[in-house]
């Protein structure tokens, strides 16, 4: 494995027409692949963002249906990997889809999935009310691959205010850079987004890929946008100059830096096991 490796995250907004979204996709894998990237991480509903909640499970279909499809064979084409997050995947009954993250390697196969655990079931303080479980069913399993850019952890959107899932990723899988596809409401993207993901990065000394969706989508749905790329000391190295234009973030994941921040500062031999917890927590 090289020393360094460039990646890119791209920042779009999705709207609800699966081709207009596929041919922005076509033209950043372009402009990624011109800058060197060998990985392009899409935001969450990058395929598809419907006009009002639960719009999205009209077009949900199988990994093996027409949609995926396309993107693997654009990633084949364009000898680029895809993390392709919040893909619509039909769910165990019609009135249910999974929120997907789909890992395409450069000869169009999936490498990894990944369904969101964490759904948004929240009361926005100073704007709407979302109930992503009305539509959606939650995953159980956590994903850690190993990729040219080192070991990668997947996640969706609000799994990022668990770090739980992300000490997992890390230190039980291994991850050295964790992919955060997100559709950040403009709300709590500018309160929490930056902090949420540097803190990740920090916590776990991995590099952090936040692609995120931007703009406004429809009358009823806006995103924040700031894609971002960020190092394992916790300081960003990519992103775009617009918050919201449509474009891509690069930057290299640089390998001996993850193993001299994680040398310096050995949080792994330092962090105490589950048994610890279960017995100072005894008396709680």
């Amino acid at each position: 494995m090289a020393s360094t490796v460039r990646v890119a995250a791209a920042q779009m907004t999705s709207i609800n027409d699966l081709s207009f979204n596929f041919t922005t996709c076509s033209r950043l894998v372009k402009e990624a692949a011109a800058a060197g990237a060998k990985l392009l991480c899409f935001p969450e509903n990058f395929s598809y963002v419907g006009a009002k909640s639960g719009d999205s499970l009209s077009i949900a279909e199988p990994l093996d249906g027409p949609i995926m499809t396309k993107y693997r064979s654009l990633a084949k084409e364009s000898n680029i990997w895809l993390s392709l997050g919040g893909f619509q995947e039909t769910g165990s009954d019609d009135s249910h889809l999974r929120n997907t993250h789909v890992l395409i390697d450069d000869s169009g196969d999936i490498r990894s999935t990944y369904r969101k655990m964490h759904l948004f079931d929240v009361d926005v303080p100073g704007g709407a009310v979302y109930k992503e479980s009305s539509f959606t069913e939650a995953g159980e399993q956590i994903a850690a691959v190993e990729t040219p850019f080192g070991v990668l952890g997947l996640t969706v959107c609000y799994d990022l205010r668990f770090p739980e899932l992300y000490q997992r990723l890390r230190f039980d899988g291994g991850a050295q850079v964790l992919l955060v596809p997100a559709a950040f409401t403009t709300v709590t993207g500018e309160a929490h987004w930056e902090i949420l993901l540097r803190a990740r990065a920090i916590e776990t000394q991995c590099y952090v890929i936040a692609a995120a969706q931007g703009e406004k989508h429809s009358e009823k749905r806006e995103s924040y946008g700031d894609s971002l790329i960020i190092d394992p000391w916790g300081k960003v190295v990519g992103r775009l100059s617009d918050r919201i234009s449509t474009g891509i973030a690069v930057a290299d994941i640089d390998f001996e830096l993850i193993d001299s921040v994680r040398s310096k500062m050995p949080i792994s031999q330092h962090r105490k096991p589950a048994e610890f917890w279960r017995s100072a927590s005894s008396s709680l």
